[in-house]
């Protein structure tokens, strides 16, 4: 079934307008402009509006990624923000990265609420969920908050902490993390045995492990898909796959899962997720897969 995910009523983000490439965001009590390469329309809000917000991400010549913020004074470099969502209760740290982020991917809501609720279905006692590329720990801190035993891996150890303080706000503990390539621990995995009863991959389009390690999507998913698929337990497992990469259609996660993953799952979703600005603008902001037994 393709499928297209969006937020829902959540008080402390909103996306504001969009067009210019650029977003307009609240984040809690703060405003911020930045670039988003698929807003080619026009905004809908005048320049007023957006010279209002509270800092505003400016590219380095030559570079789609790095920059720097330009802040209004009075506005902290590091918040928190609340999320709540049907029993789901998560607190994040945001904060303003060279690389335009700000330690959280908003559209992401829907997917969070489908691995809390996956993870309390699992018929294992304690479920055992791996999030492989797991950034700041929004998924991760979904499953734990439903009772899973959560390995947390990325790549990078300073997002690793900042996920450890997304933990520790929200009043959560006990997840297992991991400063590790992807590919790597997956099939160290695999030659174990090891299972799981979710798994969660959110990969780069481009990336480096802690020893220099190369992952190119396009190279490495159709590997990685086959290992996870060793991975998931076969009577009792969820599986959730996003995709940021401008160009990867949804009919190619379509393909690989299925090529590459029994149907021993009762749902399955295929899509985009998207946010939708106050003038009802659909704002996609990537693909994914998620299925379940």
């Amino acid at each position: 079934m393709y499928s297209f995910l969006t937020t829902g009523n959540w008080p402390d983000y909103e996306l504001i307008d969009s067009g210019n490439f650029e977003k307009l965001e609240r984040f809690g009590k703060h405003v911020l402009a930045r670039p988003e390469p698929q807003a080619i329309w026009d905004p809908h809000l005048p320049a007023s509006e957006w010279q209002r917000a509270n800092a505003t991400f400016t590219r380095e010549k030559g570079s789609q990624e790095k920059g720097q913020w330009k802040i209004k004074p009075g506005t902290p470099e590091q918040w928190i923000i609340n999320y709540g969502q049907d029993g789901l209760k998560l607190r994040f740290r945001l904060g303003m990265s060279s690389f335009k982020h700000v330690g959280l991917f908003p559209e992401q809501d829907p997917n969070w609420q489908f691995i809390y609720q996956q993870t309390k279905q699992r018929k294992a006692a304690v479920p055992r969920v791996l999030n492989l590329f797991a950034y700041t720990g929004a998924a991760t801190l979904a499953a734990r908050a439903a009772g899973a035993d959560v390995t947390h891996l990325d790549s990078v150890k300073q997002v690793n902490f900042w996920a450890r303080d997304n933990m520790e706000a929200s009043n959560l503990d006990g997840v297992r993390w991991l400063v590790e390539d992807a590919m790597k621990y997956v099939q160290r995995e695999v030659k174990r045995g090891n299972k799981y009863q979710g798994l969660i991959l959110d990969p780069p389009a481009y990336g480096r492990g802690p020893n220099g390690e190369k992952w190119q999507l396009e190279d490495e998913l159709n590997e990685m898909l086959k290992l996870c698929q060793q991975l998931l337990d076969p009577q009792d497992h969820f599986f959730l796959i996003n995709l940021y990469s401008l160009g990867f259609s949804a009919l190619i996660l379509d393909n690989l899962v299925t090529e590459i993953f029994p149907k021993t799952h009762t749902t399955r979703e295929i899509g985009e997720i998207y946010l939708h600005d106050r003038g009802q603008r659909k704002l996609p902001l990537g693909t994914f897969c998620r299925f379940a037994t």
